[in-house]
């Protein structure tokens, strides 16, 4: 049998079940693991919510780490005993075992335990499509990125930093200031009620290309007014909420703006570029380029816990759950 976390309506954290189901069978293509580190994300609240929609009931959770127990036919790309991690859809991460299309898996390098792989795969690979494709940074420029300090908003100043830019980073506490600071960010801003005259005053009044917004209503329009002349508005998540509808012609009046809003899963629908991403940020990780901040753990059972902790902006860098 296998454990998992189900929900059967949407609501709070309390709809959150600890239960017991059958352990499945890989079919044809998909391979059945067994979890040793399950990652938790923002987008799970989406999904107990109902701001996204799932079936239900169901199991929430797209991202883990474990072993391969079993492969159904035509698998070729993992085999029984491979130390492997996936990050995206099919839903379903919050249980002890699970079955997965095999081509979702990733094979893990000997260097990388699994509560770090549970904690980077989908936070590492959104901020490497962030910062490559959405728009592709480069040395020298000042980009702006919000919740600096929460999960994917580490790896991003890392990265960033490492790839030669000068990052500005938006938090909501001293303490996440310093951790901003700490971790790629040159300049760290506090709250957003002043943050278009902040990014004036440090880019000279240039203002920056990009912005990237994983926090959504609350801090859109802010977002808006720190971008220079034909900047990219990466609107990515909804942590305060989703963003009320947009009269387009104020991306005009802003100076010819560009908005978007990237998907994870429009990114990684390719298997290759699924592997392309995930081998980049294993080898910006191993380079020790980036660092991995798993700093708060929870048992699975304990998912309820976890998400009151990250609703309410508890938690800094990245959060796992153990079976």
């Amino acid at each position: 049998m296998t454990k998992a976390i189900r929900i059967h309506v949407n609501g709070g954290p309390e709809v959150l079940q600890w239960e017991q189901l059958p352990t499945p069978q890989p079919g044809p293509r998909e391979a059945l693991i067994r979890h040793e580190a399950i990652g938790l994300n923002f987008i799970d609240i989406y999904f107990r919510t109902g701001l996204y929609k799932m079936n239900l009931p169901g199991t929430i959770g797209m991202e883990g780490a474990g072993v391969v127990l079993a492969v159904g036919d035509e698998v070729t790309c993992v085999a029984p005993g491979d130390r492997v991690a996936y990050a995206g859809g099919p839903l379903g991460a919050y249980a002890t075992e699970r079955v997965i299309p095999a081509d979702r898996l990733t094979r893990l390098p000997d260097s990388i335990d699994f509560p770090t792989a549970a904690a980077m795969m989908l936070q590492g690979i959104t901020a490497h499509f962030l910062l490559h494709r959405t728009h592709q940074v480069k040395a020298g420029e000042t980009i702006l990125i919000h919740a600096a300090a929460g999960g994917v908003g580490l790896i991003m100043c890392q990265w960033a930093r490492h790839i030669g830019a000068t990052v500005i980073g938006v938090v909501s506490t001293e303490e996440k200031a310093e951790l901003a600071k700490a971790n790629g960010a040159t300049h760290a801003i506090i709250g957003h009620a002043t943050l278009c005259q902040e990014v004036k005053r440090l880019t000279g009044g240039a203002m920056v290309p990009v912005v990237y917004d994983g926090v959504g209503k609350d801090t859109f329009t802010a977002s808006l007014d720190c971008l220079a002349p034909l900047g990219l508005m990466v609107s990515y998540g909804n942590a305060s909420g989703p963003v009320p509808p947009v009269d387009i012609s104020v991306l005009s009046a802003k100076g010819s703006l560009y908005l978007t809003r990237p998907g994870f899963a429009t990114y990684t629908s390719n298997p290759a570029d699924l592997q392309a991403s995930a081998n980049a940020l294993f080898e910006v990780v191993a380079s020790g380029a980036v660092k991995i901040q798993v700093n708060q753990t929870f048992r699975l059972q304990e998912a309820a816990r976890a998400h009151e902790a990250l609703e309410a902006r508890q938690t800094t860098g990245s959060t796992v759950l153990l079976p």
